[in-house]
Order: structure tokens, then C-alpha cells, then sequence
């Protein structure tokens, strides 16, 4: 497989992580201060996402964004670690081995 294809295999799969809150999302302290509306605005912001460039995504595998709430700019990211969190994944474009895990934070706390 070329590079080109990983990088879209992992693509495909980080599209479908970030399209389904819940197991695997983490939200930091600033991120759950939003609120319930504003949580909700923030988590379907990142499920619609599509705002990808050269700029915030050079590898091609949809893995960042950020964008603003509230008056506020939020970032989101999805990290690969093995399948026990402990390390990173051998393989992201293998979820046979690769737990994803999207953070959703505010830039002030990058």
C-alpha cells in the first residue's frame, strides 16, 4: 500500500471516529465549562467538520481542526495509541490494533 493510501485509510477512519461521539472523546475542563448548549454546539461542530487544507491537514488524514463557538476557538485532534492506551498505535490505518481517541479542547488550553 502507498503512503497516499494509509494516509486515506486512516482518513476514512478518523472521519468515522469524529462523526460518533462517545467512547473514545475526551473533553477537557474548558470544553465541559461551555455548558450543555454550548457542549452540544461544540460536538456537532466537529461531527460536521470539513473545513480541511493544506494548512490544517498536510497529510491527508483528517486528524485536526478548529473552528469557533461562542466567541471562543476550539480545537479538536485524534490521537492512535495501542489497543491498551499505553503507547502509540503500530498501525492507525489497522483498527484491528489502534484505539482512537479525539480530544476536543479550547485553544487556550493547547
Amino acid at each position: 500500500m502507498t503512503q497516499e493510501q494509509l494516509s486515506q485509510q486512516v482518513a476514512q477512519l478518523n472521519d468515522a471516529h469524529r462523526r460518533q461521539p462517545g467512547v473514545g472523546w475526551v473533553m477537557t475542563p474548558g470544553v465541559q465549562a461551555l455548558g450543555t448548549a454550548g457542549l452540544a454546539r461544540a460536538v456537532e461542530a466537529v461531527r460536521g467538520f470539513d473545513a480541511f487544507s493544506e494548512d490544517n491537514d498536510p497529510y491527508g488524514e483528517r486528524d485536526f481542526g478548529s473552528f469557533e463557538i461562542d466567541g471562543q476557538r476550539l480545537f479538536w485532534k485524534i490521537d492512535y495509541y495501542d489497543l491498551s492506551l499505553t503507547g502509540a498505535s503500530p498501525d492507525p490505518a489497522d483498527p484491528a490494533v489502534t484505539r482512537r481517541v479525539l480530544t476536543l479542547l479550547l485553544a487556550e488550553e493547547y
